[in-house]
């Protein structure tokens, strides 16, 4: 009972429900070692009672916790109103609010009695500007408490009605410039056509975050080394401005560069290679190195120190991680005992001794961050209202730079993953290691601001990967199987008002993918803050009812609508049942292929039946690219906001580009976009397919366009 209330405290869940009617306890070791991560001593029973009672009076004589969220025109929490008559509020406001040069001060009033259906919104409360602000209060007992003090919008801005997108994967999308995968040249180039082109409203990237460095590198965009910088090897080099003033010999030296770069793009095109993101980096890199001994122009040069000095001591942290790297490998755990703590004497003397590095590492974040703004403002120059949708994974690498940087943010030992379910009897362990949610309250989320204030800084939105981790998130102690873990909670409404301010701050869009097990009332949190869901439509049934396909009527508007996503089988895959025999080949089915064949055509057909019934699927037209348009018809016949359309789905591309499960048994993240025959096409040769113009008519409002009755049910 007392690990239980010590755990409760703390946020830690001591149970789970993998479906509705089935509850599983925590094993008592999971319990005490998430604690421990939690800096909570609960190894023997004596340890309990000695924490529990700290806890507890902690607790008790909490005036405020370390983090407070109001939000703009709506009742005060619980925290502010229940302060005692007599205390007074001093609110500094965060540098360069609008409008607020000065501390606020507020004198706490008696309440006056209550009142049926009265708003809980005291007379004396004088709501502060939007911001993060410092929040002091003295009480009439001398007691003198500080907090952050987060007053948010009510909602993030929401995209136009009805706009539709490509969700692509940069580095599969090869033009016939690249150095061997997608980069930010070819990304803007493809927001620029798909504006002026197709009226198309935005364009959803991959995680374009730092990975670490190394060979061979972890190709998962979603296992970074860091989210708070972009991944240099997405630049485009001849971009650069320095690049064309570079002298002989480095003149010769790029020329030679790009024809090995050339012969990488010539393998992945066309000889049947893998995209190999080494390759391009090791010769990024060295193109990079002799760019970089180009000395930059005035302008240049202020604009470089603009950029250091907006990023402050994270860019630094980072640029010498990297640097470090060079020198001892990419394991900061396994680095000399005194450089792995940023702040010790010998990573200080590091910054000096590897100050040139520094810099180099650093001018790569600019300019990857310069790219990022191009492409940016290609999109919205196209006519684009969203622009390019970005994305944030849900952690990073357990050795890369930023749980060097932000040690005591993170909690050691532990990984993020998903409790065992109906999908997956053995649950997972992603291998990321969590932010710790008392570390992140006590510092204002500071970690969590600066990172969405970089992500946004050139985004028309965010998706953020696995939302349901701004609520909760598994965790899995080293050394037990990701069955043996256990949810703890965040400060939901913390998260969701910091990202809410960001959001409005950069006036983009917010969409959760929101798929797989949702805790209920997480759906509902994110759209009364006007976060978008992420509804796919082979999921999207009547689960409470009949099973049968939801009627495109009935979809929530809040969300991106999409076919498919990096995570599951091409639309035409799923039509043909090719993703079936994919996963029988690989070993991964846990039933007889023709049992799940079987089933899976089954679902299938129903969908194909009702897509007919519907007028959206003609008779006559029933080969697999007939329905494929007839499925995005349907998608645009729903009330969702945002239409997303894969980019490998427009040119009959059958492999998935990630296949959960799977390591070494299959190319994840490494395959170009291909045709139906599997053979790879350029950038420029998926904007001239006629496949992908029949398919895009169908979103645009063309000639193959067809619309379903509204409000259509499955009969």
């Amino acid at each position: 009972m007392g690990l239980s209330r010590l755990a409760a405290l703390h946020g830690v869940a001591t149970s789970f429900s993998p479906s509705a009617d089935v509850t599983v306890s925590v094993p008592d070791d999971t319990v005490t070692a998430v604690l421990a991560a939690l800096g909570v001593d609960a190894a023997t029973p004596a340890d309990v009672r000695r924490s529990l009672a700290a806890a507890e009076s902690a607790a008790a004589s909490r005036l405020l916790p370390p983090t407070v969220v109001a939000w703009s025109g709506e009742p005060l929490p619980d925290a502010l109103t229940a302060l005692p008559p007599g205390a007074l509020l001093t609110v500094e406001p965060e540098p360069g609010t609008t409008g607020a040069s000065r501390p606020l001060r507020m004198r706490v009033l008696p309440a006056p009695a209550p009142v049926e259906n009265a708003p809980r919104t005291p007379a004396w409360w004088a709501e502060p500007p939007l911001g993060v602000h410092r929040l002091t209060v003295r009480t009439p007992d001398h007691r003198h408490i500080t907090a952050t003090l987060v007053v948010a919008p009510d909602r993030v801005p929401q995209p136009p009605p009805r706009t539709h997108g490509f969700l692509v994967q940069l580095y599969s999308m090869l033009s016939a410039r690249s150095w061997g995968m997608g980069d930010l040249a070819d990304l803007a180039d493809l927001a620029a056509w798909a504006g002026r082109t197709l009226g198309s409203g935005f364009v959803q990237v991959n995680p374009l975050h730092a990975a670490v460095p190394g060979r061979p590198t972890d190709p998962s965009p979603y296992r970074p080394s860091s989210r708070r910088f972009p991944d240099p090897v997405h630049l485009h080099i001849e971009s650069i401005p320095e690049y064309g003033h570079v002298g002989e010999p480095g003149r010769a030296a790029l020329d030679d560069l790009r024809q090995e770069a050339a012969a990488l793009r010539e393998a992945v095109l066309n000889k049947g290679a893998l995209i190999d993101r080494d390759a391009v980096w090791a010769l990024k890199k060295q193109a990079l190195e002799i760019v970089h001994e180009v000395p930059l122009t005035p302008g240049r040069r202020a604009a470089y120190c603009d950029f250091l000095a907006a990023q402050g001591q994270a860019l630094e942290d980072h640029a010498l991680w990297y640097a470090l790297a060079e020198v001892h490998g990419p394991q900061w755990r396994a680095w000399p005992e005194g450089l792995r703590d940023p702040r010790s004497p010998q990573s200080a003397r590091a910054r000096t001794d590897l100050l040139d590095r520094v810099d180099f590492h650093c001018r790569l974040a600019w300019l990857t961050d310069t790219q990022l703004a191009t492409a940016q403002s290609a999109a919205r120059e196209s006519g684009m209202p969203v622009g390019i949708v970005h994305d944030l994974a849900v952690g990073v690498h357990p050795d890369g730079a930023d749980t060097w940087a932000q040690q005591d943010a993170f909690a050691r030992g532990m990984s993020v993953g998903a409790p065992p379910d109906a999908f997956n009897a053995h649950g997972q362990d992603w291998g990321l290691p969590p932010w710790r949610p008392d570390a992140l309250a006590a510092l204002g989320y500071a970690p969590y601001r600066d990172l969405l204030r970089g992500l946004l800084a050139h985004a028309g939105a965010l998706r953020i990967d696995h939302v349901m981790g701004l609520f909760r998130l598994w965790w899995v102690p080293e050394g037990l199987p990701p069955t043996e873990g256990a949810y703890v909670t965040q400060d939901a409404e913390a998260m969701l008002a910091v990202l809410v301010l960001e959001a409005h701050r950069a006036g983009a869009v917010v969409i959760g993918e929101d798929l797989g097990t949702v805790e209920p009332g997480v759906r509902e949190a994110l759209a009364r803050r006007g976060v978008l869901g992420t509804s796919v439509l082979w999921f999207e049934r009547d689960w409470a009812g009949n099973g049968r396909p939801l009627a495109p009527g009935t979809w929530r508007e809040g969300c991106v609508a999409t076919a498919t996503t990096h995570d599951l089988p091409s639309t035409a895959a799923r039509l043909t049942g090719e993703h079936v025999t994919l996963r029988h080949r690989l070993g991964l089915l846990t039933r007889p292929l023709e049992q799940e064949l079987a089933e899976d055509a089954a679902d299938t057909a129903e969908w194909l039946a009702y897509l007919a019934r519907l007028r959206l699927l003609p008779e006559g037209e029933g080969d697999e690219e007939a329905a494929v348009r007839a499925v995005h018809r349907f998608l645009r016949s729903t009330p969702a906001l945002m239409s997303g359309v894969w980019l490998p789905d427009t040119v009959g591309d059958r492999r998935p580009q990630n296949l959960p499960g799977t390591w070494d048994q299959y190319p994840n993240w490494r395959l170009p976009v291909a045709d139906a025959e599997g053979h790879p096409v350029t950038l420029e040769e998926i904007t001239a397919s006629p496949r992908l113009h029949r398919l895009m008519a169908v979103l645009t409002g063309g000639p193959e366009s067809r619309t379903a009755p509204p409000g259509a049910r499955p009969s």
